[in-house]
């Protein structure tokens, strides 16, 4: 008698549901959180390097003699990650991290931008610069911090917008990983990401977004059309991992807690000649995958030149 055939395993492998989750919504969650001890240890450090409370900030005088909105974020020189670049394994060699990344961009990816990111306590902003940029899309504050801590971006809250801001005529060939290094709940300005917004593709920052449910999102970009986005809010435990498309629309409220949230964020570009997932997923795209211009909302010298916030509604 013949032996029965053994069942086919019809569990898709982490490659393909990665693959998958970008298709259909622009980013993954990573069900196993990266190691958990190795999260509180690099986190202690980063905390062991400064009070992240109202000492970081410029006096209001200070920054009235001599403002600066550009150049003020985390550059190679003065980035708090180089301290701790023997510390990042636990990250950049997850087995998880590992298989998803390559199954997007291919074996040979290439890190273009890592760093810690703050969200600051609102009882760490100075009443003067809450009075200041109240309602401003993007309150990064980095322009208002003192100098010797710009090795750090520091947020009170950013409107839903692409990665691909930062990077005009640039295809979208890279992803965003993103670790919380400790537990964040709603209060710790947690993520908002809108699942199904990379379908429209790369637009100008504002977006044009206008709520019609408790989760959902209408979507336009101009003619490309419109799509009805899930929003889904990333809260997590030490170690949490999550990665998204360039195009995929994703924000901040101000951190409602006492203390601040300190995460990493990579951008990660493939460099692999051959196809590779990224291009599936960008087939199914209706809008255009690089843009001559990224945002519309500021003034020459970088400064918020329009005053509306969308996430604040989320």
């Amino acid at each position: 008698m013949n032996a029965m055939p053994k069942p086919r395993d019809l569990t898709p492998s982490l490659a393909e549901t990665v693959v998958d989750d970008f298709i259909r919504d622009g980013a993954h969650r990573f069900g196993e959180t990266l190691d958990p001890a190795a999260c509180a240890d690099l986190l202690a450090q980063i905390r062991a390097t400064r009070e992240f409370g109202a000492a970081l900030f410029l006096t209001e005088e200070a920054f009235d003699a001599d403002p600066h909105y550009t150049g003020v974020n985390p550059k190679p020189g003065r980035n708090l990650l180089e301290r701790f670049e023997a510390q990042l394994d636990f990250v950049e060699h997850a087995p998880q991290i590992v298989e998803a990344v390559t199954a997007l961009l291919g074996p040979d990816y290439e890190v273009l931008n890592k760093k810690v990111v703050c969200g600051v306590p609102a009882g760490a902003v100075p009443n003067w610069l809450k009075a200041r940029i109240a309602g401003n899309p993007v309150n990064n504050l980095g322009a208002y911090v003192r100098p010797q801590y710009r090795d750090v971006t520091y947020f009170y809250g950013i409107d839903f917008h692409q990665d691909l801001i930062d990077y005009k005529d640039r295809e979208a060939d890279f992803l965003t990983l993103y670790v919380y290094l400790h537990p964040v709940s709603r209060a710790d300005a947690p993520l908002y990401l809108l699942e199904g917004s990379h379908r429209l593709g790369g637009a100008v920052f504002p977006h044009n977004l206008t709520r019609i449910g408790d989760r959902d999102w209408l979507y336009r970009n101009a003619e490309h059309g419109e799509v009805v986005a899930r929003q889904t809010v990333l809260t997590g435990e030490t170690g949490f991992a999550a990665i998204w498309h360039a195009c995929t629309l994703h924000g901040t409220q101000p951190d409602a807690a006492d203390h601040e949230r300190i995460s990493l964020r990579y951008l990660i570009a493939r460099r692999h000649a051959g196809r590779t997932g990224i291009d599936e997923v960008n087939a199914t795209l209706q809008g255009p995958l690089s843009l001559t211009a990224t945002r519309a909302d500021l003034a020459a010298d970088g400064s918020a030149a329009i005053k509306s916030n969308t996430v604040l509604k989320a």
